[in-house]
């Protein structure tokens, strides 16, 4: 009697239901989950809202007789108001010059070592960002009310040279003053603010490399906290070419003033303030493409590859248009037959 010798393989388990290879997946196999995308309705409805408005603003800019787009076509290019244009610049330019000037000087006395300095560059801080500019703008004005000759002398002394203070401050010499004088008070603060963004242990090191003080500053310190101090600038001096609309109480022919002047004859209010705010917008548009490429400079220090201009970015959306086009309009090869030698 012979005995029976099991088989060398084992039948195969029977496979579970759902778990072969083109079975459905189970209500458990995350694979059966139906991804739905977040619907964002109140966001829809915002953005509807939002066009509807500027669709109604737009359409009464076009539609509403009381804007007066003649009288605008009229006087926006007129030889008055681009003379008053040029008086806005020549205000701005004197002033932030002379102003940021000013204001480095008055950062790096309260910066200084010295009791006395810092105690005067904080006073003067203090005093003129606490007095409004049409104040000051109107105290300079008045000068002549308060010293009748300005002269040159010794302190306490004899005088040896005088003048009349209205013939060397006029009207826009005190504007300019004024101007300048305010724009210091926040300039130092903007400078100030730049320089101690700048690590001390790099004056440390140069201080140890034997490099003057002077250089120091001028080299290391201040081309480096120019991406600090530029962004606040550049606000600031766009805010002063607003500013300078403050002059008007003084009579001084800048863009508001003969505007006002043009609407007090002629009565065509809207139509002129629409003048003076289509200056001061590309005025400050002008301004703000300056500062994007002065701050795109200094950035090279921190930046090795400086991201592109909207003028690279709009020729590299045209390249690739044209590149675009250039592959629909190439012939197509018809593919030749597996086998055919020809």
């Amino acid at each position: 009697m012979g005995l029976t010798t099991p088989s060398a393989s084992a039948p195969p388990a029977a496979a579970s239901p759902g778990t072969g290879p083109g079975a459905p997946p189970t209500p458990d196999d995350p694979a059966s989950l139906k991804v739905v995308p977040a619907r964002h309705y109140a966001r829809w409805v915002a953005a509807v809202a939002v066009i509807v408005l500027v669709a109604q603003f737009a359409h009464g800019l076009a539609t509403n007789p009381v804007w007066e787009w003649g009288v605008f076509r009229d006087y926006v290019l007129s030889e008055t108001i681009v003379h008053a244009v040029w008086v806005t610049l020549q205000l701005t330019a004197y002033a932030t010059v002379l102003g940021f000037l000013l204001g480095t000087v008055l950062a790096f006395m309260r910066l200084s070592r010295s009791p006395v300095l810092q105690t005067v560059a904080w006073t003067y801080i203090w005093i003129f960002r606490s007095i409004p500019m049409i104040v000051q703008l109107v105290f300079w004005f008045n000068l002549s009310a308060l010293y009748e000759r300005l002269g040159f002398g010794i302190p306490f002394g004899p005088v040896f040279w005088s003048v009349d203070s209205n013939s060397i401050i006029g009207t826009m010499g005190a504007a300019i003053i004024g101007l300048t004088l305010h724009q210091a008070a926040y300039a130092a603060e903007i400078v100030r603010g730049g320089v101690i963004a700048v690590d001390h242990g790099q004056l440390e090191a140069a201080a140890a490399l034997g490099i003057p003080r002077l250089r120091q500053i001028r080299r290391i310190v201040l081309p480096q906290a120019m991406r600090a101090i530029l962004p606040t600038a550049g606000n600031e001096i766009i805010g002063l070419l607003k500013g300078t609309s403050v002059v008007y109480v003084m009579s001084i022919g800048e863009l508001f003033y003969q505007v006002q002047v043009i609407y007090g004859r002629n009565g065509r209010v809207i139509p002129l303030l629409l003048v003076a705010t289509a200056w001061y917008v590309v005025l400050t548009s002008l301004l703000s493409v300056a500062q994007y490429y002065v701050e795109r400079r200094y950035a090279r220090g921190a930046n090795r590859t400086p991201p592109p201009t909207p003028l690279q970015r709009a020729r590299r959306f045209v390249r690739t248009l044209r590149a675009a086009a250039a592959q629909r309009n190439q012939p197509v090869t018809p593919l030749k037959p597996l086998g055919d030698s020809r």
